[in-house]
């Protein structure tokens, strides 16, 4: 369960779904006086250098952000992020969602992140030590559980998840559930990623039953490199914010276009 390092696979074509979704909210969220509350379960450690050997091994940001980025308008929320972390990180510095959130956020803003690897722990207190976060190295559901509903009530919870131990496909609407029951105003964010083997289905079926007013979101995009298994991006959102439907379609476009 703790072998799993995002670095390998930083700025991949799921990483841009996800993180432009999740900008997008973060900015409209953030045009309300009001305060709000930022939870994530499975934070990874928040700052990531595509150009280390990790990252070049695998190739994936090369078909990600590399391929995408300038498909997004300048004043997309996704490219003021990477914009403001190539300013204070450098060129080949690509920002997880925990590093977006804190720079979406403001002082009256909440954030809350678990990371259970030790080491990815570690580094995410380095990378995110300019800002006022409350760090964790919990289970993020245990996390969430704690917390919820927490203060501020209004905010969002991303679940992002290694999906390494298969039983989470099994357990994650379980979690979602609960946790929808302590904060029913919260928007919970789950990403899951498009297999061959199909493995996502089943829980698609779980959360659609449970949260029938649930957006579901998915792109496809061909496999980073040879022999790999997922073939597309997925997210699922409970209480979705006005607007991010038809957000989500200008990104279906996004990974659309040629070239």
């Amino acid at each position: 369960m703790l072998s799993y390092q995002h670095h390998y696979h930083a700025g991949n074509p799921a990483d841009v779904h996800k993180h432009a979704a999740l900008a997008w909210v973060l900015d409209y969220l953030c045009q309300k006086p009001k305060p709000l509350s930022y939870i994530e379960t499975h934070a990874g450690r928040g700052l990531y250098d595509l150009g280390d050997a990790a990252a070049l091994k695998t190739g994936e940001a090369a078909q990600g952000v590399a391929r995408l980025e300038a498909r997004f308008a300048t004043d997309h929320p996704y490219r003021r992020c990477l914009t403001q972390t190539r300013a204070a990180h450098g060129t080949s510095a690509y920002p997880g969602s925990p590093l977006i959130a804190a720079q979406s956020l403001r002082r009256v803003d909440s954030l809350h992140l678990a990371e259970l690897h030790p080491a990815e722990n570690a580094h995410l207190r380095r990378n995110l030590a300019g800002y006022d976060v409350n760090i964790r190295q919990q289970d993020g559901f245990e996390m969430a559980q704690e917390l919820c509903p927490p203060t501020p009530r209004r905010g969002l919870l991303l679940v992002d998840p290694s999906y390494e131990v298969k039983t989470e496909y099994e357990s994650i609407p379980r979690h979602l559930t609960q946790i929808a029951r302590k904060w029913n105003v919260g928007i919970l964010m789950l990403w899951y990623p498009i297999l061959t083997s199909g493995t996502h289905e089943g829980m698609l079926i779980h959360l659609g039953a449970a949260f029938p007013e649930g957006l579901r979101h998915e792109v496809a995009f061909p496999p980073v490199r040879a022999g790999h298994r997922m073939v597309g991006s997925g997210l699922f959102v409970v209480n979705a914010p006005y607007g991010l439907e038809g957000e989500l379609a200008q990104v279906s476009q996004v990974f659309a276009a040629k070239g």
